[in-house]
């Protein structure tokens, strides 16, 4: 009986047995806790957009990748652009080129030598003879004379608690209605517009001098 046991297949101890499941388990579980990790910071990322060229206004150039935008007095000669029913006609504003229809979203907007501007989000379909904050199908905040303001229907309100920082975030909440002004510095909601969503909006920029760099694809940062 010895020779028998001797010479066939070692036997294997029960131990051995109730471990190869569980590593199984393990490892099953650890991938799992990957898996939601991903999924987890995926729901958190934002989205990515670029700016589009063919919504610019003849005043407005695009740089970096189409990321940014900067303010030419004279601009482009309006002839020299293909005629495009996109194109801002009368006032100098971009939007991006990704709508937005749920969600919450974050990016942040570098700004480099400006001192009048207005950021926000708009209705994919505002009309081009527009200025983003002169009617109520946009929802912007706007810096001018040294000064935050709200902008909506061409009525401005006063924002308090912030000067003019290199960069500054915006928090849009679709579900919720809401669009928040960031300070990036201390990640912390500086002002919240109560918004009327009715369809697809996108990001917004309006600029007269200077420049705006845009940074999307970014999570939502925590406690915001």
């Amino acid at each position: 009986m010895a020779r028998s046991q001797a010479g066939g297949a070692c036997p294997v101890h029960p131990w051995r047995k109730m471990a190869l499941p569980f590593a199984r388990s393990l490892c099953l579980c650890r991938w799992g806790a990957k898996r939601l990790g991903v999924a987890a910071a995926e729901a958190r990322r934002s989205i990515s957009f670029k700016l589009e060229e063919k919504t610019a206004h003849s005043s407005l150039a695009l740089f970096k990748g189409d990321t940014g935008v900067k303010y030419g007095i004279v601009g482009l000669e309006p002839t020299k652009l293909a005629l495009n029913v996109e194109r801002f006609r009368e006032w100098a504003v971009v939007l991006a080129d990704t709508v937005v229809t749920s969600g919450r979203h974050y990016w942040e907007v570098t700004v480099k030598r400006s001192h009048q501007f207005r950021i926000g989000v708009a209705d994919v379909d505002i009309s081009r003879d527009s200025c983003i904050g002169v009617d109520d199908r946009s929802w912007v905040f706007t810096y001018a004379q040294r000064k935050w303001y709200t902008m909506l229907a061409n009525e401005k309100a006063p924002i308090e608690g912030i000067g003019q920082p290199e960069k500054v975030g915006l928090l849009l909440e679709y579900e919720a209605q809401k669009l928040s002004l960031v300070d990036v510095s201390r990640v912390a909601v500086v002002h919240t517009l109560q918004t009327d969503f009715r369809g697809p909006v996108v990001p917004a920029f309006a600029l007269w001098d200077g420049e705006l760099l845009t940074h999307s694809g970014l999570e939502v940062p925590e406690g915001l």
